[in-house]
Order: C-alpha cells, then structure tokens, then sequence
C-alpha cells in the first residue's frame, strides 16, 4: 500500500467510524458490529452488481463486443429488451458476482429507508400482508438479506444476519447509516488529485477489516474471540507465505488469516482460487471452522466481501470436538485458539488419531490444538499458532513429554517469544510455534530450502514494536521484516547469523541440555552493551557531585515553602 491510499483509507475510516458512532451512541459493540457489518456487506454486493451491471451494459451496446444487441433488431423494444437481458442471472454468475435481486439493491434501499416508518412499499409485494409496525427499515433490511441469501443459497446458506427489525433501533438511525454509507465513495479513483488504484471490493474489505478490528477493542476480552490483531496475523503470513495450496484455521474467528494470505499473494502477482479445493499454480483455497456461530457468519461474510471461496464445513461447530474437515491435509494451518482453554474434554477423544505426540491434559487444550493442526498438514506442510508463553516450558500433565516427542521427532522448527500488550483480549504473554512435516527439503517459489533437520531457530521479539496507545502494543512492518527475513534466511542458509538477544540456531543437544524448555530467552543470550567509555570512579564522583547539587536545591525550595507558609501565619 503506498502513501496516498494509506492516507485515504485513515480518512476513510475516521470518518466512517466517527459518524457511526454518533448515530448508535448507545448501542452495545456486540450489537453494534452485526447492524454496521451487515449493510457494509449489502453495500458491497449491491455495488458488485451494479459495476457488472454496467459493464454488461457498454457491452450490449458495443458493435465490436460478442454480446452486442443491434437496435434495429428490436424495433420499438430495444430498451425493455435491454433491461431484460441486464437482468439474466448467468451473465453474474459467470464472474463469481452475488445475484443481487431487485428489492436488496442498495439504491432501492436507500431509496425506500427515507420513507417514514409504517408507509407501505408498494415495490415489495411479498411484505404487503405484514402489519404496519413490521414495515420498518429494520424489517426493510431483513427482506434485503433474505432476498439475497435465497438468491445465493449455495455460498451464502445460514450467513446473513436477519435480525435487524429486532434490535430495537429506531428507524430513522438506521437510515441515517445507510445514508453515510452511500455518500462514502467507495469507487474513488483519485485522492487529493493522486490517482488510487483500488477497487471498491478492496476499499469496502478494508474497511469491513477495520471496523472489526475496532469493534474487537470495544468490546474487549469478548472482541478478542474474533479478532487477531493484525500485526500479528501479518508476521504469520509474512513467515510462512502462502503462495499455494490450501490455507485451514481451525478456529478461525472473523478469518484474519485468510484474508492476510489474500493479501500477501495478490502483493506477490498471485491470485486466490475460485473454487474451494482447486489447487492450482499460485493460488490457494480456504478451509476453516468456528465454534460462534455469529462469529462463523463474520468470517463467511469477510470471505464473501472479497470473492474468496471457502470451506467452511457448513455452520459452526466445536473444532476439537467435531472435526468438520477429518480428512483434510492443508499445506499451510494457521491459528489463534483461545489460550489454556479448560473445559474441553470428554471421554471419546483418549484415543484419538490426532494426538500425535501424547494425550493432552484435560485441563488444557494448548497442546490439543497444536496437535490437531500438525495432524490436518500435509507431508510437506508448515505451521503456525498462538499459544501463551506456558506452553514453551510447562511439565504439567504431560505436556512436558508431548514438547519433548515434538523436539525429538523433529516437528518443531521455530519459536517466536512476542512482548506484552499485543492483544486486545488478555494481556497473557504469548510466543507463536512453528511446526513442520519437511525439514529435509521443503521448496518455497521453487527455491529449496536447505534440509534443517535437529536444527531450530529462537527469536525473542519481546524488546520489539510500539505503544500505539496507553494499553497496546503494535508491530511496524520493519520489525515484521526484521523476524521474516531472519526465519527465511536460516531456512534457506542466506547469510543467516546469530544475533545476540535476537535470534539463535540451535542444534537438538542444545535443546536437550535446556530439558526440551523452548523459551528463546535461554538460547539468544543478552545482548550485547556498548562498553562505557567513562571510568567507573569519574562517573561515581559526577554522579555523587549532581546529587549533592539535588540536594542543595530541593532544602533551598523547602525553605521558601516555609518562609511563604509563615507570611501565611502557618507555623511549621
């Protein structure tokens, strides 16, 4: 993203969320984030038609163009003959665009919000039979979301949220929203006379991420089950670079990593697969699952915003429990499971296929998710996942063994210690694994990587990123680079070294003179201090000469204090 659409979009988004804000002071963020993500989805498909809409249009109209209609042809006709034909399904269809009906396309929308509540609407005569009180621009919007999930039932089953005629906003405010919605230009093709390259599925997808994001603040530890900031969600991508094949997050959230992988390909000349299990050259498809069920539906509405297509085993389900892709072998598994997780066992999983290096405990679920995404790679697959720091070193209830067989085994690869303050949900210091199936000869755009096997990495990034506020912390994409491009060059043998403090290739003796603990503290060492050019007996001798002038000044302010107290006629 260069300069001038980076400032665009933080215009964009203040202006968006600032109004916003002030039209649902009131609301709930968790009530919040449905009413705002559902009309930006609306907005976004309603103008994906209408742009294909208008394409079809020049091209009807176009004697050079195979879909030509000759007026003279269609005498007397050529107008309805024209609409007719701008409203046949496959010409949308044909390009992955959402069939729009005509009673949820957003100028109708709009048009029929500014009605006052309780005035018929003549143009939608499936509703007539309603009671007046049901004819709100809440309900107005549930027959939009109705109308386009049954038009699109195949990508869209269960996804929208239909609920707006309940959530107890009045009217007005919502066609206030609507109506900041459509004065936004979301087809901007210049800013402050720079051009802009973007589409409006790129600025809407932007701004759906954003709106996520800052939802996920308001709403805190809850906002955090969705939300991984995307700092964080970019060093994974960065780290691993999904070039192709298929991409799974067993506990996906609003679907972060995916849309960061989207991201990354398209910065690298890719493209993202059409079609959920078609695996071709440069591109990838998504499998996920999600336990929410209103979070499912965020992350299947994040997909459909940006044209991804995914798998994402049909609704919600508990993924240790319910395992909706068994069969599934991903080439890249990415995740942020929820940390130390303790009530999830039960009985039918002590024997399960997927406990690789050991049974976990059953008072925490660190070490079953990791081991249910290293069970879900492919031979020549890699991964990557949130866990709390205890992972690195705990030996409670076995998890101290399974670390251990995942050492000797020769699964583990790197670990990564981040700082503090990352997350908008705890503040639990927590490290990412990465894990993999070929450490003998792995191929990265056809650029193979040198066989690492018994050998690791540590970074310790704990000293790394910013405060971009009071509470949290932020990575630059400097400091994304710096632990990327450490990864890939120890990977790859290219001028990789040691950095004292930062970053240690160890060999597996090392690890076992350590126990099998993975904290990179204990391998990269402190870094190293400039040596101070100024003796030790001159600084002391500075050092106790300043203080003493400290001194001297703080018993001269003491005694004007009391000089001024006793003109007061306070006697100290």
């Amino acid at each position: 993203m260069n300069l001038t659409e980076q400032q665009f979009f933080d215009d964009l988004e203040k202006k968006l969320w600032t109004a916003a804000n002030k039209l649902l002071p009131s609301l709930d963020a968790a009530v919040y984030k449905h009413i705002v993500l559902g009309l930006l989805f609306i907005k976004y498909v309603s103008d994906a038609f209408e742009e294909r809409q208008n394409e079809l249009k020049a091209q009807f109209t176009d004697p050079a163009h195979d879909y030509y209609m000759n007026p003279a042809e269609y005498p007397g006709t050529f107008e309805a003959d024209l609409a007719a034909e701008l409203e046949v399904r496959d010409y949308y269809t044909e390009k992955n665009v959402f069939w729009v009906p005509s009673e949820a396309r957003w100028p109708m929308l709009v048009a029929c919000a500014q009605l006052l509540p309780g005035t018929a609407l003549p143009w939608n005569q499936a509703g007539k039979n309603e009671p007046e009180k049901m004819r709100t621009v809440g309900w107005l919007i549930d027959n939009a979301m109705e109308a386009i999930e049954r038009e699109n039932e195949k990508k869209l089953k269960n996804v929208l949220n239909k609920n707006f005629a309940n959530t107890q906003i009045e009217s007005y405010k919502l066609a206030e929203l609507m109506a900041l919605f459509s004065d936004t230009n979301f087809h901007a093709t210049e800013y402050k006379g720079q051009p802009l390259s973007l589409k409006a599925k790129d600025i809407l997808g932007h701004i759906y991420e954003y709106f996520l994001g800052q939802f996920a603040l308001a709403e805190g530890k809850k906002g955090g089950q969705y939300y991984t900031p995307k700092a964080i969600v970019s060093l994974i991508v960065n780290m691993l670079q999904p070039f192709k094949g298929r991409v799974y997050d067993p506990a996906m959230g609003s679907g972060g990593f995916f849309v960061q992988s989207e991201e990354f390909i398209e910065q690298h000349s890719g493209k993202v697969a059409q079609g959920s299990g078609n695996k071709a050259s440069g591109q990838i498809s998504v499998y996920g699952q999600e336990s929410n069920p209103t979070t499912w539906k965020l992350a299947a509405m994040n997909m459909a915003i940006r044209g991804i297509d995914f798998n994402f085993g049909g609704g919600h389900a508990d993924t240790l429990l319910n395992d909706l892709h068994p069969d599934l072998r991903a080439d890249y598994v990415m995740a942020n499971p929820p940390f130390n997780m303790k009530e999830w066992w039960n009985a039918k999983l002590e024997k399960d296929p997927r406990w690789i290096a050991g049974t976990p405990p059953a008072g925490n679920a660190n070490f079953a998710w990791l081991q249910h995404m290293l069970y879900h790679l492919a031979p020549t697959g890699s991964m990557a996942l949130l866990l709390a720091n205890g992972s690195m070193s705990s030996n409670t209830n076995n998890e101290g063994d399974i670390r251990k067989k995942l050492v000797e085994d020769d699964y583990f690869e790197c670990m990564v210690a981040l700082p503090g303050q990352l997350f908008t949900n705890t503040q639990i210091p927590a490290c990412i694994w990465f894990l993999t199936r070929d450490k003998a000869n792995g191929f990265n755009l056809n650029k193979k990587k040198r066989d690492r096997r018994k050998q690791f990495l540590f970074i310790d990034a704990r000293q790394m990123g910013y405060m971009k506020d009071r509470v949290l912390r932020d990575f630059t994409q400097a400091d994304i680079d710096k632990i990327a491009d450490t990864f890939h060059a120890w990977q790859q043998g290219d001028e990789y070294g040691d950095v004292k403090g930062f970053c240690y290739s160890a060999s597996l003796e090392d690890i076992r003179k350590h126990e099998h603990v993975l904290t990179p503290g204990r391998y990269v060492g402190a870094e190293d201090q400039e040596e101070d050019a100024e003796a030790f007996a001159d600084k002391m001798a500075r050092l106790a000469a300043q203080l003493a002038e400290q001194f001297a000044e703080s018993a001269k302010l003491e005694e004007q204090i009391k000089t001024n107290l006793a003109r007061l006629g306070y006697d100290l």
